[in-house]
């Protein structure tokens, strides 16, 4: 009887201890690990796919240098140096550049991905920091955060063709609306931006939402994604009725968020130690995944929406400081 019962106690403790198991990898499975020649323990900033060559272009804000890694092989290219201050960074197709907003010398640098070289400087206001392609117009916008304004870079010319007086935020481009949206935290509200004049049309505010910084934009069903560190929560904003729908929980420190399209994620990184990820079951219905474990002070991240891997930069592991690329499986879960 004492076997039988040692068995039961085993049995149950392995289906519990699969069962945590199965909760730890709900969402994401780590399947990799990129070192990077920069100096260890500065931090990371954006991240954006160059689907074309298969690439993960990633900012390291403190030593100034854009990685290029390929994703086929998780192996580096290039370390381009010469960005200093790296914050945002936009990838442009069919031209083979990136626009970086180098908060380091107030400057949109222009990056040759064939020569792998900065082959030009635009002079913008204060702390340039989020950007967005709006492919049709062959502009990128950039917000200068503390100059309060977006700076309109035609990619045709390199120049920069027009402002947009606003009071700061993310941006981000509605392929199907064919506007820019753009996060107003100190007003908790979302300005609405028309590429083909480059006029602001309207301001529309979000309803139980506080400092609205990160922002992702789902086209096809009219909804953006916003971080609102106030509240932390993400909340759901509708494009076409301008109405917050949903408010979910979020960690303290979320900064980024990025949307998987295909299998309807959201992810969001957030600096105090996770990644918090959602499921999109469908326009109207929203709910949390769970907070994906990670080192203290991620707080960018990008989604292959090939692949469905996410990448995470990391400048520190248990307080030890380092320097690589975190590549994470998506675990797939099926929705309600």
């Amino acid at each position: 009887m004492k076997f039988v019962h040692k068995q039961k106690i085993l049995c149950a403790l392995a289906m519990a201890l699969g069962f945590a198991s199965s909760i730890e990898a709900q969402t994401l499975h780590k399947v990799a690990t990129i070192d990077l020649p920069g100096p260890k323990g500065q931090r990371f900033d954006y991240l954006t796919m160059d689907d074309e060559d298969h690439w993960l272009l990633s900012a390291h804000l403190g030593p100034g240098i854009l990685y290029v890694i390929d994703v086929r092989t998780n192996k580096l290219v290039k370390a381009i140096p010469g960005v200093p201050g790296i914050t945002g960074l936009e990838y442009v197709p069919g031209l083979r550049k990136v626009y970086t907003s180098d908060w380091g010398e107030e400057k949109i640098g222009i990056v040759d991905l064939q020569s792998m070289n900065v082959v030009k400087r635009l002079a913008t206001a204060a702390k340039p920091n989020g950007s967005t392609y709006a492919a049709p117009f062959y502009k990128v916008y950039v917000v200068d955060t503390l100059g309060k304004a977006v700076a309109i870079v035609d990619v045709q010319k390199d120049k920069i063709v027009a402002h947009v007086q606003e009071r700061n935020g993310m941006p981000q481009y509605d392929s199907v609306g064919k506007k820019v949206y753009v996060n107003l935290r100190n007003t908790n509200e979302i300005a609405e931006i028309d590429p083909a004049t480059d006029t602001m049309l309207a301001t529309y505010p979000v309803e139980g939402c506080r400092y609205n910084h990160g922002m992702a934009v789902d086209s096809e069903h009219h909804r953006a994604f916003l971080l609102c560190n106030g509240t932390k929560t993400l909340t759901v904003f509708t494009l076409d009725t301008h109405m917050a729908i949903a408010h979910l929980p979020l960690p303290a420190g979320a900064d980024v968020v990025k949307f998987d399209p295909v299998l309807g994620r959201i992810y969001a990184a957030c600096s105090s130690g996770f990644i918090s990820v959602f499921q999109q079951d469908d326009a109207e219905h929203y709910r949390k995944l769970e907070d994906f474990a990670v080192q203290n002070l991620v707080h960018s991240l990008a989604v292959d929406t090939a692949t469905h891997r996410v990448y995470a930069p990391e400048q520190q592991e248990n307080g030890q400081p380092v320097a690589r690329m975190i590549v994470y499986e998506a675990v797939r879960t099926p929705k309600h």
